[in-house]
């Protein structure tokens, strides 16, 4: 069930303070309400004395929550006095961003960037607001295709926080670590300065409202996954290959992390790059040097929509080089990456409107 703030004060309005005769409410007893799915949190401010009905406060405010929005809602109140101040300097991850999504591969060299890229300004050109963050920390590449090679990011001030504000190239933001590392450098990291770097673009970056928050994430299963369900919640996956029977093979592997009880992420479907190979003298003819429908196949086998299949043409290869997505163009790969966006974008409306979001991964030692 989902509730709001509004909701919850409406609530805990009924609740009366036998001290003062009053609600706790309106005496202002209640700060910092946090309203997440299936979760509520406050605090009981008892003043500067010693309040003793607050423990009768704190058990009629659980039952009442419960009462009102299921059983299964859990109830976290916090008692705080005069001299214990309330920390009110939290602040929730991405509170803006409507819909997180991890563009994934099982193995490299499918292309996944090169769809995370044209798909992110696929969406731009079908008036979303979009983000895209370069997670593939150990090479980033989005910072290249996006013609940002050499740019560095600023900073901003705001309530005594240091944010870093997007690059924005073709109406879509983006943050990669690539932009604050000299392209020549090699970025020599143990696992925990990579998933460390991966958390600062999330939770440092200035990304304010956004439709969609695209994370091109490194190929195979790692602690960058990890890191991501565990500090967003995700909407939802896409994963990407080639038909290829070694690709395939590694993609089944991308959907089963996904799909995970621990991990439990919808996969919103797959999409085959490299499905075929079309030369520019030769636009109506058709080359499948990597295998036919091998994603298509692997989709209706597992239960997903196969979401786009996208032509390799020379024009790919040489966007990507030039930092011009080919998504800004009109031709037959474009086209395709528009179909794409409109396919996800019916996958997310779908999943939102049939499944409870998301929420992030508290993954235990065992």
């Amino acid at each position: 069930m989902t509730f709001s703030k509004e909701q919850v004060i409406e609530v805990l309005k009924k609740i009366n303070h036998p001290g003062s005769g009053k609600d706790i409410i309106s005496i202002s007893m209640v700060e910092n309400i946090v309203v997440e799915e299936g979760r509520i949190g406050f605090s009981l401010n008892t003043g500067s004395r010693r309040d003793p009905f607050v423990k009768s406060i704190q058990r009629a405010c659980e039952k009442s929550l419960k009462s009102a929005f299921g059983e299964t809602v859990e109830v976290k109140t916090d008692l705080v006095s005069a001299e214990k101040p309330v920390h009110k300097n939290v602040q929730p991850v991405l509170p803006g961003v409507k819909n997180i999504i991890a563009i994934a591969s099982g193995k490299g060299g499918v292309g996944k960037s090169t769809v995370a890229v044209n798909l992110a300004v696929a969406l731009v050109r079908k008036g979303h607001s979009v983000g895209l963050v370069d997670a593939d920390i150990f090479g980033p590449s989005v910072p290249g295709m996006m013609g940002a090679a050499s740019a560095r990011p600023r900073m901003r001030e705001e309530n005594g926080r240091h944010l870093i504000v997007p690059e924005e190239k073709y109406g879509v933001k983006f943050l990669s670590i690539g932009l604050f590392v000299p392209a020549e450098n090699a970025l020599v990291w143990r696992g925990p300065m990579a998933t460390g770097a991966l958390k600062q673009l999330i939770n440092d970056g200035d990304w304010r409202e956004l439709d969609y928050l695209l994370f091109d994430l490194p190929p195979g299963t790692s602690d960058i996954h990890l890191t991501l369900v565990q500090e967003v919640a995700v909407t939802g996956a896409v994963v990407v290959s080639t038909p290829q029977e070694v690709a395939l093979a590694d993609a089944i592997k991308g959907v089963s992390m996904f799909r995970s009880e621990d991990i439990a992420v919808p996969v919103l479907g797959l999409v085959e790059n490299m499905a075929w190979f079309t030369p520019a003298e030769l636009p109506d003819n058709r080359y499948y040097i990597f295998g036919r429908e091998g994603c298509r196949e692997l989709a209706m086998k597992m239960d997903l929509p196969l979401l786009a299949e996208i032509p390799i043409v020379e024009g790919i290869c040489e966007s990507g080089d030039t930092g011009k997505p080919v998504a800004l163009g009109d031709n037959t790969t474009a086209v395709a990456f528009a179909r794409l966006a409109d396919r996800l974008k019916e996958e997310i409306d779908r999943r939102n409107k049939t499944m409870e979001p998301t929420r992030r991964v508290q993954i235990k030692n065992k």
